[in-house]
C-alpha cells in the first residue's frame, strides 16, 4: 500500500515532484503535494538537512532533522534541546511583565497567561496536571457519550444523501462541537468561533518558511480577525462564574491553582482557551479526512475494521503514522554543539522538527508505507503528537474523537469510495489538510 496517492494533484501542483536533492524544498509554493517524495530523498541522501541563514540568530543556520531516533531524543530532553517558547515565556518572565502588561505589549493572550501560569518547565508539568488534564488529558474518557451524539448528529445530516464532502460535513464540524461541548460554549456560536480557531492558526497555513513568517500586512489582518474573541471568552467567564456548568471554562473559573496557591484570573482563562482552540481542532480534523482516504485506497480495510472493531485503535494510529496532521516544527534550538547522523550542529542553531518524516523513517518502521493494524513494537511509537514532556495535551482527546467517530461510521455506512471530482490538493501550510474529500457511501 502506498504511503501517499499519486494523483493528479502532483500534475497540477505549481511545484515539481523531486527528483534528487537540489529539488527538494520543503516550504515552497506546492510542496504540500510532494512531501513523502521529498522525506524518501532526505532519509537517503541528507537526514540532517540544512538551511543556511535560517536559525534565529544573524549568522546562524537551522537544520531539519528527519530521522525517528533524532527527533524523539530531542523532543525528550528540554534541557540539552531548548524549548523557544518555552524560553520566551522564561525571558518575558524575567523581565517582570505581567500577564496583563504582556497582552498589551504583544496581543497574545496565550503567551500572557502561560507568563502568568507556567514560566518554567515545572510549572508547565503542574498547569497540564491541574488545569488541562483532567478535561482533554488524563479526563477525556468523560466525553465519549458526548461525542458519539456529536457524531450521530452530523452523519444524520447527510445519511440518505449517499454522497457527503467529508471534510466540510463531518471532519471539520466534529472537533468543533466537541470542543464547543468541553468548553462550554453555545453550538449557536460554532461559525464565529470556527472563525477565530482559522485566525489563531494564520500562522501554520499562511507563513512562510521553517519559521511561519508573516508579514505585517498579514499580521495585521489575523488580529482584526481575532477582535472580539478576548471579549468573547470574558462574556462567558463572568457569566459562568456567577452561575457554573459542569464544562472547561466553569472548572477554570472555580479550581485554586495549587502551583501558585490561587485562583485564576480572567485573562488567565482566556489564554488557556485560546490555547485550546489552537491545538484541539486542527489534528483531529486532518487525521480524520486522511483515515477517509486510507479506507478508500486500501481494498478490504473498510469491512475488515467493520466487522473486527478491535483494530479501530491501531488503524487510528498507524494511519496517522503515515499522513501525519502536522508535519513539522520549528520549535528547538541547540543548547551546545551536536552531531546529528555524522552531521555537526552548532550550538544555538535551530532545529525543525520534521515529525512526519520520522513517521515513515525506514529504520524505525520497516516498510513504513504499509499501513500495519499490528505493526511489531507497537502502533504507538509514532511522533504525530511528539513525545516526552512536552507531549501535545489534547493527545488523549484527538485519539478518543477518532476511535468514536470511525465506530459510529461504521455503524452506520457499510462502505465508501471516492467520488469522480476529487483532486486532493492540500492547504498551504505546514498542516497535511486536504481541501476537500468527495465521498460516496453505502448506508448501512
Amino acid at each position: 500500500m502506498a504511503s501517499y496517492p499519486k494523483y493528479q494533484n502532483h500534475e497540477i501542483s505549481p511545484m515539481k515532484c523531486p527528483v534528487n536533492l537540489e529539488d527538494v524544498d520543503l516550504f515552497g509554493q506546492g510542496a504540500q503535494e510532494h512531501w513523502y517524495e521529498a522525506y524518501e530523498i532526505l532519509h537517503r541522501e541528507s537526514p540532517v538537512y540544512r538551511i543556511e541563514g535560517g536559525g534565529i540568530t544573524p549568522g546562524t543556520d537551522a537544520y531539519v532533522l528527519t530521522k525517528h531516533a533524532d527527533i524523539a531524543m530531542v523532543v525528550k530532553d528540554p534541557v540539552r534541546y531548548i524549548n523557544l517558547t518555552q524560553q520566551r515565556i522564561i525571558d518575558f518572565a524575567a523581565q517582570g511583565l505581567s500577564a496583563e502588561d504582556m497582552f498589551k505589549t504583544y496581543r497574545s493572550l496565550m503567551q500572557a497567561s502561560m507568563v502568568a501560569l507556567r514560566p518554567t518547565q515545572e510549572l508547565y508539568i503542574k498547569h497540564r496536571k491541574e488545569l488541562t488534564d483532567p478535561w482533554v488529558g488524563t479526563g477525556a474518557t468523560r466525553h465519549r457519550e458526548m461525542i458519539t451524539k456529536h457524531a450521530n448528529d452530523l452523519i444524520d445530516e447527510w445519511i440518505n444523501d449517499g454522497s457527503v464532502e467529508f471534510v466540510s460535513r463531518f471532519a471539520r464540524p466534529l472537533p468543533q462541537r466537541v470542543f464547543a461541548s468541553i468548553l462550554g460554549f453555545p453550538q449557536s456560536d460554532i461559525p464565529q468561533l470556527a472563525e477565530w480557531g482559522d485566525a489563531v492558526v494564520t500562522p501554520f497555513v499562511h507563513g512562510t518558511g521553517l519559521k511561519h513568517e508573516l508579514t505585517p500586512e498579514q499580521t495585521k489582518t489575523m488580529l482584526k480577525r481575532l477582535e472580539g474573541f478576548q471579549d468573547y471568552i470574558y462574556e462567558h467567564v463572568r457569566a459562568k462564574r456567577l452561575d457554573p456548568q459542569d464544562d472547561m471554562v466553569s472548572f477554570l473559573c472555580e479550581v485554586h491553582y495549587e502551583a501558585l496557591d490561587r485562583k485564576l484570573t480572567d485573562l488567565e482563562i482566556a489564554g488557556i482557551v485560546h490555547a485550546m482552540i489552537l491545538g484541539g481542532l486542527e489534528t483531529t480534523q486532518y487525521a480524520l479526512e486522511e483515515q477517509a482516504q486510507l479506507l478508500c485506497e486500501t481494498p478490504g480495510l473498510f469491512e475488515q475494521l467493520r466487522n473486527d472493531r478491535t483494530k479501530v485503535r491501531a488503524f487510528t494510529e498507524e494511519s496517522m503514522r503515515m499522513r501525519s496532521p502536522t508535519h513539522g516544527l520549528s520549535t528547538r534550538m541547540t543548547s551546545q554543539d551536536e552531531v546529528f547522523q555524522g552531521v555537526k550542529v552548532p550550538a544555538g542553531s535551530l532545529l525543525h522538527l520534521r515529525f512526519a518524516a520520522a513517521n515513515v523513517d525506514e529504520e524505525e518502521f520497516p516498510c513504513p508505507f504499509d499501513l500495519e493494524l499490528e505493526r511489531q513494537g507497537g502502533v504507538t511509537r509514532h511522533l504525530t503528537f511528539s513525545a516526552g514532556p512536552r507531549v501535545c495535551p489534547g493527545a488523549n482527546l484527538s485519539r478518543i474523537e477518532q476511535q468514536i467517530a470511525w465506530n459510529v461510521l461504521f455503524d452506520r455506512v457499510k462502505d465508501i469510495s471516492f467520488a469522480d471530482d476529487n483532486t486532493f490538493m492540500h492547504q498551504p501550510g505546514i498542516m497535511l489538510g486536504t481541501l476537500k474529500v468527495n465521498l460516496n457511501f453505502v448506508q448501512a
